[in-house]
């Protein structure tokens, strides 16, 4: 198996950014349930394809989500986060009856945003697919 390329190649440039992101809906309510959270993917990865990112991790929780994206200079990282929100609201509101009843809207408008290095990428995928089991043993 081929090693990935740690810097992505471009006309003028070359970089490699990555942000590790997290927003959650708005009171934070647990209504990411499972059929929401596999909509919600879908529709995340439709996005990230249509705005030329690159969705590197992803892990839904019932009540917030981490992504871990690598992007262009060119895309802030409140532009993508804005993309993404946007979308998503505007789709599971009309597929999902339940975010229109219980939520004036889906996500809050703050959110979590860092860049990540080249060193800690491995750490931040790992810290991200650790969460669900982190959080559920937690309850137990």
């Amino acid at each position: 198996m081929a090693k990935k390329e740690r810097w992505t190649h471009a006309n003028t440039c070359v970089y490699n950014i990555g942000y590790h992101i997290i927003w959650c809906p708005k009171y934070r309510r647990n209504v990411l349930q499972p059929d929401v959270a596999v909509r919600l993917k879908e529709l995340l990865h439709e996005k990230a394809s249509d705005i030329d990112v690159i969705i590197e991790v992803m892990e839904i929780m019932p009540d917030h989500l981490h992504l871990f994206v690598k992007t262009k200079p060119t895309a802030s990282p409140h532009w993508v986060i804005q993309q993404f929100k946007g979308y998503t609201s505007r789709i599971l509101r009309q597929e999902f009856s339940t975010l229109r009843t219980r939520l004036p809207t889906l996500w809050t408008r703050s959110y979590y945003c860092e860049s990540c290095g080249h060193i800690s990428d491995e750490i931040v995928k790992k810290y991200i697919e650790d969460q669900k089991r982190t959080n559920y043993d937690s309850d137990l």
